[in-house]
């Protein structure tokens, strides 16, 4: 009979422990799912690549990416990077407010980079695509 006793108590106390907990993990889904319903700024670029052509070695190739702030908050750009030291981008630093745009102007240095060319520019941003690319090629011509 102890024993039957013991297993209720083990089992009502198991049973209570748990609708505790079950509550918790109810209120935490309601959050999360609350804070996903916010949306944030979104970046979309009027053009993601740009084909310079045929250029001399030397030269400098100069282009800017317009992006429009498409969401609901303002976009703020943290890093702008390029994946060669022949690139060197330059970006709006002041936030986007939805509806306006921004831009990210890059600079290719062909000195030296002869042949078919391909240059990615990463942007990273507190917009929902946190992530963007944008693109520079063509080919630079011997001297």
């Amino acid at each position: 009979m102890n024993i039957l006793k013991s297993f209720f108590i083990c089992f009502a106390f198991a049973a209570l422990v748990s609708c505790g907990n079950a509550g918790n993990k109810e209120e935490q889904a309601t959050d999360t799912t609350a804070s996903d319903l916010v949306q944030g700024g979104k970046i979309e670029f009027e053009e993601s690549v740009y084909d310079f052509g045929e250029i001399k070695e030397g030269e400098v190739v100069d282009h800017v990416y317009t992006y429009t702030n498409t969401g609901t908050a303002p976009i703020i750009l943290s890093q702008v990077s390029a994946s060669c030291g022949c690139t060197t981008p330059s970006y709006t630093q002041t936030p986007v407010l939805p509806g306006k745009s921004g831009e990210v102007k890059v600079s290719f240095d062909s000195n030296g980079q002869v042949g078919k060319q391909q240059k990615i520019v990463t942007i990273s941003s507190n917009a929902e695509n946190r992530v963007t690319t944008v693109q520079l090629k063509g080919e630079v011509l011997s001297k």
